[in-house]
């Protein structure tokens, strides 16, 4: 079965970075897409990014362009979510996600796998 676990979070301060994992087993990522997405205390789950594995491409939340990259690692079959330049309204558990695709997908309803998340808190 298809197994997807996030890493990385934690407590940090505004500025910082931090690095988020997303390790798979049970599926290998090479005709996938996967996206991060994040849930802010009592708001609504919303999407951060997504790469499709085929080709590399990538999409970002404008909220998150330019200062979050998310990347691959075939060998691993692990993504990535490289956060820079943290803000408080960053705060949020993070997931993992990923659907079987030719295309990059933002819309969390079309991805059938999850993570069970990571939080990560920036404090000012």
């Amino acid at each position: 079965q298809v197994q997807l676990v996030e890493s990385g979070g934690g407590l940090v301060q505004a500025g910082a970075s931090v690095r988020l994992s997303c390790a798979a087993s049970g599926v290998t990522f090479s005709s996938y897409v996967t996206g991060w997405f994040r849930q802010p205390p009592g708001k609504e789950r919303e999407f951060v990014a997504a790469i499709n594995w085929s080709v590399g491409s990538t999409m970002y939340a404008d909220s998150v362009k330019g200062r979050f990259t998310i990347s691959r690692d075939r060998a691993k079959n692990t993504v990535y979510l490289q956060m820079n330049s943290l803000k408080p309204e960053d705060t949020a558990v993070y997931y993992c996600a990923a659907e079987r695709s030719p295309r990059l997908i933002a819309r969390p309803n079309d991805y059938d796998y999850w993570g069970q998340g990571t939080q990560v808190t920036v404090s000012s």
